[in-house]
């Protein structure tokens, strides 16, 4: 399929039906509405994960891989993707473009915004499926998770005791692990 070549107008002609946003090209707009279909036609030959677009499937070839091509010149931090190498970037010159409206508090990212909203208004959609509890975010019901699986993470490298949570091993090399020198 050949696609047409768009002249660079600023002009987004191509409107999506479903939520307004609009596009410079029909191919643009037909790849967008895989997002209100669930349409993920790219799948992964080693473990079966599905993409909206192609683009995002040869990045998820380098979990596989180990390859990290975008390096950071000033700490040398590697990344799969370059837009998280220009995320990290903040890090160093101290730009937090995001802040909440409620708090003044700044965010290198958008979504870390979106996830802290959270904390003002008490939503949490994240559901445990084994005992109902909720959380405001998606890493700490996969923390929660552990409780009912009885996976521990952690593990104290002079005792060899091991932990469910990243704080518990932490609170016990702070009170001092018989073990450690």
């Amino acid at each position: 399929m050949k696609r047409q070549q768009v002249i660079r107008t600023g002009e987004r002609p191509y409107c999506c039906d479903v939520c307004d946003k609009t596009f410079v090209s029909k191919w643009k707009l037909k790849e967008h509405h895989r997002v209100h279909t669930g349409e993920r036609q790219y799948c992964c030959d080693v473990c079966n994960k599905t993409f909206l677009k192609k683009s995002y499937l040869n990045e998820h070839h380098r979990v596989h891989t180990g390859e990290r091509p975008y390096r950071c010149d000033v700490c040398n931090k590697t990344y799969v993707r370059k837009s998280d190498l220009n995320v990290h970037r903040r890090v160093h010159t101290g730009n937090r473009p995001y802040h909440c409206d409620v708090c003044n508090k700044t965010f290198v990212k958008k979504s870390f915004l979106n996830e802290h909203h959270r904390v003002h208004t008490g939503e949490r959609p994240y559901c445990c499926d084994v005992c109902n509890k909720k959380f405001s975010t998606k890493g700490n019901l996969m923390a929660h998770q552990r409780v009912h699986t009885g996976e521990r993470l952690y593990s104290c490298d002079a005792c060899s005791k091991t932990f469910s949570y990243k704080s518990d091993l932490k609170r016990h090399l702070l009170s001092r692990c018989k073990q450690h020198p």
